[in-house]
């Protein structure tokens, strides 16, 4: 649960405050062609032939060293690299347990590939690190452990976290384990090669075996000929690759064995196992926890038209609290709808903060889609319970659901499905941006501008302007992104987290709304049998996250004589370098820690006023109204405007006005 440690951290007084940092796009080299090696057990190595990486003979002290020159693009600046790769000794091949053996043989491969039974959880990490083994490996980074599927590396070659597990180069028979720790039926397995922009390491073939108590084993066999069944595995480092076995086996540990890999490359996988719990007549093992949810939710993955579908029977079945409008639509034409809740929906009410979840920015992302459907859901259904929580929540604020920012990729994942999508395919939108960057860097002009000591009194620290180049007509802005700035933009929203993406940056420093960015879970697309596990994770933060809008100050400020509200009137809180304005109505919300602040409202024409406001630690929002007085220019303007005569007291204090300043 990402709950309150975020919630809490969001209010703090400095700008800029993404919990995620701005990625950058690296270019490699081109893949080679495709060559093979095989294990030595296999018959002898041959020399190779093409690689993608080839060092220099080793030196003296066994080390190997080699200048790879590589192009990074980040933001708008080109920078040439030169890193020195080394590749270090290695220690000795680990022994292998006994194994039954047969001669080797293609398998029969299902002409449509399946799968059947749920992910065991590598990629999600319901697999722990000490259940998975390895015959050898080239360095801890290279571990078993980094053996799951999508796993990403860093940008430094070999350092703790690289992107594969990888067989020293000497091991004749690699092998890679998964220990499940309880009887299971394995039915298919999942893989990938190395992510690295450094190497191109993928295995091409290999075969499977089983046993229960990983000393005797026993291989998965082609059904026609009963020899041992080798499978086909990649032909690149990202595209996962669905094998499933011929027939299904029960037992407590597979072992992959890889049989070919690219030649000149090393013996790299990340792999996800298939497999269905079975029940252990004996009562051996412990028996696995339960998971799930006992809310009565739509625990399923939805595209367009089922999504689409839900939304509109949560709308029919609580009429009174929700709507569903559209902010726009995809470059393929599919609306970006929203699910508003509230006790008068389709209204902003005068005091009501305004709060917003978005998801699916990364169209293959969809476990955010689905935990805001799930929360429209319970939302609707609690608030029928009449559960006091809810019920406060939607009586007292105003919440914007966006599933999906980016429903082109999202249908270009779901057809691939939960497993085999990768984790690139869907990422984008259909003009191939990424909208985790197409938001306008703000934060750069800001920082010059401070660096220069031009801010607040040349530079606002808030609500800074769109740059010119943003707003071309040839800017590359998707429609998906002008869709969302507009929505910011119409409606004044205090609060807002983003599942997931790095529009939190651009959210703050253009609008009143401070929004972080929710990093969910290492299994970007998770099996729907995860689902329910997964909601009763976030449900919790999420809720307790909406409330956190009620923690600071709100208020009015009024014109003095018509008791009217003022729009656009500036709040500042001493000692905090960023302020927000009121909406439309005069309205306003500062979150803001227990503490004792001084708060100033200034409007044009108007003079400020300062008032000390005290946060309790008790849940809020404390009022801080103000009432502001106009200036006796603007008093003169709005009389001249309306053909008036100005009264004699006025138009006395405008000449003493005129002779302080002669």
């Amino acid at each position: 649960m990402w709950g309150l440690l975020l919630a809490l951290a969001t209010f703090a007084p400095a700008v800029g405050l993404g919990l995620e940092a701005p990625g950058a796009s690296v270019l490699g080299l081109a893949p080679p062609a495709t060559t093979e090696a095989r294990g030595s057990a296999r018959g002898s190595t041959p020399a190779p032939q093409s690689s993608p990486v080839q060092p220099p003979a080793g030196k003296d002290n066994g080390t190997s060293e080699q200048h790879v020159r590589i192009r990074i693009v980040k933001k708008k600046k080109v920078i040439m690299k030169k890193r020195k790769k080394l590749t270090h000794p290695r220690p000795m091949v680990t022994a292998r347990p006994p194994v039954t053996a047969t001669p080797a043989g293609a398998v029969d491969l299902p002409k449509e590939q399946e799968p059947g039974c749920p992910p065991l959880g590598l990629e999600s990490l319901q697999v722990s690190d000490s259940q998975l083994e390895a015959s050898s490996s080239q360095s801890f980074g290279l571990g078993p452990h980094r053996g799951r599927l999508n796993i990403q590396s860093g940008l430094e070659d070999g350092d703790l976290y690289d992107g594969a597990w990888c067989a020293e180069q000497q091991d004749a028979e690699p092998w890679f384990q998964v220990d499940a720790r309880h009887p299971t039926r394995f039915s298919g397995i999942i893989t990938q090669g190395r992510n690295s922009i450094w190497r191109y390491d993928w295995v091409t073939s290999y075969k499977v075996q089983f046993s229960n108590d990983s000393r005797t084993w026993w291989g998965s066999r082609n059904s026609s000929s009963g020899m041992d069944a080798v499978f086909p595995a990649n032909s690149d480092p990202e595209t996962p690759v669905l094998n499933l076995l011929p027939e299904p086996q029960v037992a407590r540990f597979i072992r992959l064995l890889p049989q070919t890999w690219l030649q000149g490359g090393a013996s790299c996988l990340r792999a996800e196992i298939l497999a269905c719990p079975v029940s252990d007549p004996n009562d051996l093992f412990p028996k696995a926890p339960a998971l799930g949810s006992s809310d009565p939710l739509d625990f399923q993955h939805h595209n367009y038209k089922a999504m689409r579908k839900l939304m509109k029977q949560v709308n029919e079945k609580c009429p009174n609290i929700t709507r569903i409008y559209s902010i726009g639509k995809s470059h393929q034409g599919l609306k970006l709808y929203v699910m508003e809740m509230s006790d008068q929906p389709g209204e902003h009410e005068l005091g009501e903060p305004e709060v917003r979840y978005v998801a699916g920015m990364h169209g293959n992302e969809a476990l955010g889609r689905e935990l805001l459907l799930l929360l429209m859901q319970f939302l609707c259904r609690e608030f029928l319970r009449g559960d006091p929580r809810v019920t406060r929540l939607l009586t007292e604020t105003r919440v914007h659901l966006l599933p999906s920012m980016n429903p082109d990729g999202y249908e270009t994942a779901f057809r691939r499905g939960s497993e085999l999508v990768g984790w690139a395919e869907g990422r984008w939108n259909h003009q191939g941006i990424d909208l985790n960057h197409n938001f306008a860097d703000l934060n750069t002009p800001l920082w010059e501008a401070e660096d220069d000591g031009l801010v607040p009194d040349t530079v606002p620290n808030h609500h800074l302007p769109l740059p010119t180049y943003y707003t071309l007509p040839n800017a590359t802005v998707a429609p998906e992104t002008r869709a969302v700035i507009e929505w910011m933009q119409r409606i004044p929203f205090v609060l807002s987290a983003n599942l997931h993406g790095g529009m939190n940056d651009f959210s703050y420093l253009h609008t009143n709304c401070f929004e972080i960015t929710v990093e969910l879970s290492c299994d970007k697309f998770p099996h729907e049998n995860e689902l329910p596990q997964e909601w009763e994770n976030n449900k919790e933060a999420l809720l307790t996250y909406l409330e956190q809008v009620r923690m600071g100050i709100t208020g009015v400020v009024r014109d003095k004589d018509t008791e009217l509200g003022i729009a656009d009137a500036v709040i500042a809180v001493e000692g905090i370098n960023h302020d927000v304005t009121t909406a439309w109505g005069g309205d306003y919300w500062r979150l803001l820690t227990p503490g004792d602040y001084v708060v100033t409202a200034s409007a044009e024409g108007y003079h400020p006023a300062t008032r000390n406001c005290r946060v309790p630690f008790e849940e809020g929002p404390v009022p801080c109204n103000f009432h502001l007085t106009k200036t006796p220019k603007q008093r003169l303007r709005e009389l001249l405007a309306a053909g008036a005569k100005v009264p004699p007291d006025l138009r006395r204090r405008l000449e003493r006005l005129r002779g302080q300043k002669n």
